[in-house]
Order: structure tokens, then C-alpha cells, then sequence
């Protein structure tokens, strides 16, 4: 329900290609590193973010998504459930056009909130598992 194939791939080749990372840094043991890691290799540009705003894989980071300065396409949340809602709320108002909640991920009102604000949303998948089952 809160991943179905067709709004995955619309996200991963429709909506863009520049994704804010939440939650990563150069903590090279966190997935979010490694999913970042394969993101790039598929040609989307990904955009750190974490209260430390540390540069990773080649590119600036920043402490909050209101902090980046041009537009984003996807936010990527790699944040306890807990702290996830708050994150897509925060895409939303930035005119972000997708939020994915990664594996482990999921937050059923910030999802009905993030879709009524008309955005795209996936929650409890991984794009590096699922990018390259598009073919």
C-alpha cells in the first residue's frame, strides 16, 4: 500500500533527479551512506542532510532541508519514525515533488498528510533495492 510499483517508479525517473539524503553523514557504517552511495551511481544527485551539514560523496550538506539552496525533487528519510513526520511536513513546505521513508520507516498520518499536500510517497522501501529492478 505504501509502496506500490508504480508510484516507485514514477519517483525514481520521473520526479527528478536530486535527492536530499536526511539523515546522512560520513558515517561510511549507516545505510543511508550506502544507498546514497548507489543513488549517485544511478546518475541522481544526493544532497546530505544532517545537523552536522558534512560534505559527502562530493557534495555540500546542509542541517535542514529549508537550508538547501535550490530546488529539491525527492527527500530520502533515513530518521527514526518518530522523527520522520516532522521531515515530510519540512518537504513538503519546500516544494519537494516526492518523500521516501526507508526501510523500517513508516509514519501512516505523516503519509495521508504528505499525499494531501500532493506530493508522491513511499514508506518502508529502499531505492537501492528498488532502482534496479526498474531495468
Amino acid at each position: 500500500m505504501y509502496g506500490d510499483p508504480a508510484t516507485i517508479r514514477k519517483i525514481l525517473t520521473e520526479l527528478g533527479d536530486t535527492w536530499a539524503v536526511v539523515g546522512l553523514s560520513t558515517n561510511r557504517e549507516r545505510a543511508a551512506y550506502g544507498v546514497a552511495q548507489v543513488l549517485q551511481r544511478y546518475g541522481k544527485r544526493v544532497v546530505p542532510v544532517h545537523p552536522k551539514a558534512e560534505s559527502v560523496h562530493g557534495e555540500q550538506g546542509y542541517a535542514s532541508l529549508s537550508d538547501i539552496p535550490f530546488p529539491v525533487d525527492v527527500v530520502d528519510v533515513f530518521v527514526n519514525s518518530e522523527l520522520a513526520g516532522p521531515v515530510a511536513d519540512e518537504a513538503a513546505r519546500i516544494g519537494a515533488g516526492a518523500v521516501w521513508f526507508q526501510l523500517g520507516v513508516v509514519d501512516e498520518d505523516a503519509y495521508h498528510r504528505t499525499r494531501e499536500a500532493g506530493l508522491e510517497m513511499v514508506m518502508d522501501r529502499c531505492p537501492a533495492i528498488e532502482i534496479p529492478r526498474l531495468g
